[in-house]
């Protein structure tokens, strides 16, 4: 497959489509905001310095080094705006399931997580904004979409918004309906995101598969230099093996979930990028599977995964 081909390719969703993953986008930051608790954030005033270390290298060097590895790579500019992206958004909570599975810092890569998500509604649109304006392929390639930076940045802002506000509220005033619902909007926005991407995957299957091993290679590098920052922030940061691991996890997982469906809702479905994010939403699991297998095996502290100290 030529490299230009990656570039024109779409991934075009009728109107139904696309205000269905609108809705599961919202479902999916709505059900993130229902779990957030005030306790979580805790650990800004204990460990202030350890706290604003793990979300600017979260939120910047992340983005950043993404940025330098673009640099260094010049990929094709679908695929180079799907690795900005990807780096843009906030880590999940399969971080937290494996910073667990590794003996890490529980407590950490939660407060972590829930404060990337919060910040998420302004600074993802914003962070994706700025680094692929920053990359002149990819500045050329928005605007051969006709993306408009403003009508972007208020329509992505909304969409990750006011969801995470009205979950916050409801967890905030009632709790235990929170609890209840959490799991259900969580299966469904999630059901939703599974079912675009089986159909983007069967249906342009012939188009992408002879783009896989460049693909693969992209993300393999991309995930392995996020695992890397993630490693030297926790060397920086904190004396603690645990706390450690959970950067490292926090920094170099990302919520490709969320990716793909900013690029199907709001970023007319560029089909390299939108491949970079799913190839990155199987590899990381597997990457970080393996690391955290390394980690309760093969390292020598064996501290419990719901130690609290930094």
């Amino acid at each position: 497959m030529e490299i230009d081909a990656l570039d024109r390719l779409r991934i075009v969703l009728d109107p139904i489509g696309q205000v269905g993953v609108a809705l599961a986008l919202m479902l999916v930051m709505f059900s993130v905001a229902l779990g957030l608790r005030v306790e979580d954030f805790s650990f800004l005033r204990t460990r202030p310095l350890l706290f604003a270390g793990g979300v600017v290298s979260q939120v910047v060097l992340l983005p950043l080094g993404t940025f330098l590895l673009i640099l260094l790579m010049e990929p094709a500019a679908s695929i180079a705006l799907g690795m900005i992206v990807v780096a843009c958004c906030p880590g999940g909570a399969v971080s937290n399931l494996l910073t667990y599975l590794s003996r890490g810092n529980v407590a950490a890569s939660v407060a972590l997580t829930a404060t990337s998500s919060l910040l998420a509604a302004v600074l993802t649109p914003t962070s994706i904004l700025l680094w692929s304006h920053a990359y002149e392929p990819t500045a050329d390639l928005l605007q051969t979409l006709d993306v408009s930076p403003t009508i972007f940045l208020a329509q992505t802002t909304f969409l990750l918004a006011v969801p995470l506000v009205l979950g916050m509220v409801v967890a905030a005033k009632a709790p235990d309906v929170a609890a209840r619902i959490r799991k259900r909007t969580t299966v469904l926005g999630v059901s939703v995101l599974v079912g675009v991407i089986v159909y983007g995957i069967a249906y342009f299957f012939p188009v992408l598969w002879p783009a896989v091993p460049l693909l693969g290679t992209v993300v393999v590098i991309h995930n392995a230099v996020a695992f890397g920052i993630g490693a030297l922030a926790g060397r920086a940061l904190s004396r603690q093996p645990p706390t450690r691991r959970a950067l490292t996890f926090e920094i170099g997982i990302q919520n490709s979930g969320l990716a793909l469906v900013i690029l199907l809702s709001q970023l007319k479905g560029l089909g390299g990028a939108a491949a970079i994010a799913a190839v990155w939403g199987v590899w990381h699991l597997i990457a970080g599977g393996l690391l955290a297998l390394f980690f309760r095996q093969f390292v020598g502290d064996k501290s419990l995964a719901s130690e609290t100290g930094y």
